[in-house]
């Protein structure tokens, strides 16, 4: 992994603003459905980011709960918190996914969407999570197989090279591949696994694609002199992509697969 994204207030909020978009809103209610939360319930979401899905967990668990939200960025924690705030069962604490700072069995659930494809070695995170979650309890873990994509581009050769940069960001940009068998090692159940698809058959400004699309130009930008991509050529492959809004011929589809497993 030749490096993680960094969020400072700007980046947290830009992140905010993509995981507002129905897309991300509708994932954020399979996540919750295959989930069942119940009232009373303590659990854990590993990297809680602007905190939307734990402020959805909180109502749930209610004041008889306990919801912790988990982050290594202060920037997102500083959101998360603020959004949290009128919540007394919801608290978010700084730390590392492979170094969870809690007693053993301590939540009835965990989940955690878009967070271990960034996290190496795997293994000893994964065991981190058996460790705290309660006999019989629920692990939720949903990511990106970035192989999934398919994305309309003028020039596929640039698109191929901006995506494999993008992939340099990753752990693995390919874990659900392997995830199953991954969290059978670190000795739970899994239970059921789902796609769940970011789908955009034409565009909209307002979307995950739309969001991500900036997101990657950003990161590309920075990044991608060794993989022969100048800022204007990225640039240039952010631009094909507005024509190709313009003239009705977007499309853009990723999957991303959820995984319940139990302990």
């Amino acid at each position: 992994m030749s490096g993680m994204l960094e969020f400072d207030e700007a980046a947290a909020r830009a992140l905010e603003a993509m995981y507002l978009t129905p897309d991300v809103v509708g994932q954020r209610n399979r996540v919750i459905d295959m989930l069942q939360p119940k009232p009373g319930e303590h659990m854990l979401d590993v990297g809680v980011g602007p905190g939307l899905l734990a402020y959805d967990l909180a109502r749930m668990v209610g004041d008889t709960g306990r919801m912790v939200g988990l982050d290594m960025s202060a920037a997102m924690l500083t959101v998360a918190r603020t959004r949290l705030a009128a919540m007394p069962q919801a608290e978010c604490v700084e730390g590392d996914a492979s170094k969870l700072k809690f007693a053993d069995a301590s939540f009835d659930a965990v989940v955690s969407t878009q967070v271990y494809e960034y996290v190496a070695p795997l293994g000893r995170a994964l065991s981190e999570l058996h460790r705290v979650v309660k006999p019989g309890g629920r692990v939720l873990i949903l990511d990106t197989d970035w192989r999934s994509i398919v994305w309309h581009s003028s020039d596929k050769g640039r698109m191929e090279r901006v995506l494999t940069c993008w992939d340099d960001h990753l752990a693995d940009p390919h874990l659900p591949a392997t995830l199953g068998a991954a969290l059978r090692r670190a000795g739970f159940t899994v239970a059921r696994v789902e796609i769940v698809p970011m789908l955009a058959p034409h565009w909209q400004p307002v979307s995950y694609a739309a969001g991500i699309m900036r997101t990657i130009r950003g990161y590309v930008s920075a990044n991608g002199e060794k993989h022969g991509l100048t800022r204007d050529e990225v640039q240039a492959w952010y631009d094909d992509q507005l024509r190709l809004a313009e003239r009705g011929e977007f499309f853009f589809s990723l999957n991303r697969y959820a995984f319940l497993a139990t302990r």
